[in-house]
């Protein structure tokens, strides 16, 4: 019973992981996305497709990945280039997301999915508990803790890493120093869209292989909260991840031991949670202000 429930909660963490380490790193150039829901929700959609149409479940993450890069694209054109408002602009995303896959996946509402094979390990997958938990996942699992390991060792081990930081937290003396701030932000906000995309595949792929309209169902938005909650520091963001997936299958298996607790409330926690912990957070100014970039959500106009 409790492997089931720990295969379930690595499951529902997954998804969050990856989409929040992308967000994070956009977040530390000093560019605030709000469009995580709407990348999340094409790269579902666009990997459902692509897999669907060629057999392959590679494929379809690859063509995730690129449709979370095009939608981040079109958001790092308005915000860096146009000097867009970032809030609006990552709302509206979202919004055109929700509305442009409903439209692509229509077709696909109903129709098999491809599920991405888990991976054996000869002789660790075979370990009673330990084996079927740690060694027998799909690889974007494994994925997601590589991405939470690279992105630490990048932003603080780095020379590339203090840089895209120094964005985020004084764009203006990163410009006298001759960084090209739209560039760097350019390259952060489109890895953050890949990873979105990524997410968003493991959930038409993995997590439930089929195309739902608005499968992602408000995680992209607990992806952005769990960047606060993480103090923008890599690692904290895997304990938010795997707190919030507890929470959002506890009321599955609550309803399996029969608790009576009303299922519309056990499916409100993650998001109750989620308002409960910013709360919290944002109490403590001098937690949220110890890692926040500095010029986050600041427009750059360099000097012409």
């Amino acid at each position: 019973m409790f492997e089931a429930v720990l295969l379930t909660v690595i499951t529902a963490a997954t998804p969050l992981l990856i989409a929040a380490i992308g967000e994070l790193v956009v977040e530390r150039s000093g560019v605030l996305n709000l469009g995580v829901e709407g990348m999340m929700i094409m790269g579902a959609v666009i990997g459902f497709a692509v897999a669907n149409q060629t057999g392959s479940g590679t494929l379809g993450v690859i063509g995730a990945i690129a449709a979370g890069m095009a939608m981040s694209a079109l958001f790092g054109f308005l915000v860096l280039v146009l000097v867009a408002n970032q809030v609006a602009t990552g709302l509206a995303l979202t919004i055109l997301g929700l509305g442009l896959s409903g439209m692509i996946g229509e077709a696909y509402i109903g129709v098999p999915g491809l599920r991405i094979p888990e991976l054996y390990i000869p002789i660790l997958s075979d370990i009673p508990f330990i084996g079927p938990v740690f060694f027998q996942q799909d690889a974007i699992v494994y994925i997601g803790f590589a991405l939470v390991i690279g992105v630490a060792y990048f932003l603080f081990r780095t020379r590339a890493g203090l840089i895209l930081r120094s964005v985020g937290d004084n764009h203006g003396s990163a410009h006298a120093l001759g960084y090209s701030v739209l560039k760097i932000r350019f390259m952060a906000v489109l890895f953050g869209g890949a990873c979105a995309g990524l997410a968003g595949a493991y959930m038409s792929l993995a997590y439930t292989p089929q195309w739902v309209e608005n499968m992602t169902a408000g995680r992209g938005w607990i992806a952005l909260a769990l960047v606060v909650f993480a103090s923008w520091l890599p690692f904290r963001v895997i304990i938010g991840a795997y707190l919030f997936g507890a929470v959002s299958v506890l009321n599955l298996h609550a309803q399996a031991i029969g608790l009576g607790v009303p299922s519309q409330f056990l499916s409100s926690l993650p998001y109750l949670a989620t308002i409960g912990v910013l709360v919290l957070i944002s109490a403590n100014r001098r937690l949220t202000l110890v890692n926040t970039p500095a010029c986050l959500g600041k427009p750059f106009v360099p000097d012409r």
